[in-house]
């Protein structure tokens, strides 16, 4: 986590997913997403969702600290969000969550460090499919960006940022390649889909994350096999902690 005042917060779970004014205290348009991996870097940073406090680390496999081998490109999460594994939607190619927060590419220019958070328009997803698991990357541009204004929805990104959209499908296609790994692929057809199915998901996804951290999704594990209850019991104990009490409704898009 990190340390706001005198107390340490998770940046998984104490911030809230839609971007709150801090002069009027009232929510915005816009959403929060945490910055993991900034722009032109190559370690793999995220958040450690199976730890108390969820700190952002560098990711290990294997015991070796993992780094991107190929290209540069930008990771980050929507806090409050979680990509359930018992979860098979219907656009997934029958594949599970991935047992994580949201993924997001920020097209935007600014550079942010790991751990800060910034208010972000939504402009569409992408289903990617890794390792038989469905990995959503949603699109979105900092608010504050120069191109804001421009871009409202996932067409507008073609529109005036051309093959944009391509170069961030074809890096995720390729990105496992060095390490031995074939393509990754996608569903719905490799398209961007549009600002308000993105927003269909991230709802379904802070419903989910709801269920995970009051012990509710724990509650529902009968039906399903060893190795995801596995998955969803070992997030359970480490984040059924003192939340922050100002989110026990839905957000409103």
């Amino acid at each position: 986590g990190v340390t706001k005042g005198k107390k340490e917060i998770s940046l998984w779970h104490d911030i809230t997913l839609v971007h709150i004014d801090p002069a009027t205290d009232r929510p915005t348009p816009y959403l929060n997403f945490v910055c993991e991996i900034p722009k032109f870097s190559r370690k793999k940073y995220e958040i450690a969702t199976d730890e108390v406090g969820n700190p952002i680390k560098q990711d290990e496999k294997k015991g070796k600290l993992r780094e991107f081998k190929k290209g540069d490109i930008f990771f980050n999460c929507l806090p409050r969000t979680w990509e359930d594994p018992t979860h098979i939607h219907p656009d997934a190619e029958g594949c599970r969550g991935d047992n994580d927060p949201l993924d997001v590419c920020d097209i935007g220019m600014r550079i942010v460090n790991p751990g800060e958070v910034r208010p972000v328009k939504i402009l569409g997803i992408l289903c990617m499919i890794d390792e038989g698991e469905a990995d959503w990357k949603v699109v979105v541009i900092d608010a504050e960006d120069k191109w804001a204004p421009f871009l409202n929805d996932i067409e507008d990104v073609e529109k005036h940022l051309p093959g944009q959209l391509d170069a961030i499908r074809e890096w995720f296609r390729t990105y496992k390649i060095p390490d031995g790994k074939p393509p990754n692929v996608f569903g719905l057809q490799e398209r961007f889909m549009d600002k308000a199915y993105a927003l269909e998901i991230i709802k379904e996804c802070n419903h989910s994350w709801k269920e995970l951290i009051t012990g509710e999704k724990e509650r529902k594990l009968e039906q399903h096999d060893e190795g995801v209850r596995k998955l969803v019991r070992k997030l359970s104990k480490s984040n059924l902690v003192d939340l922050a009490p100002d989110d026990d409704e839905p957000p409103t898009f």
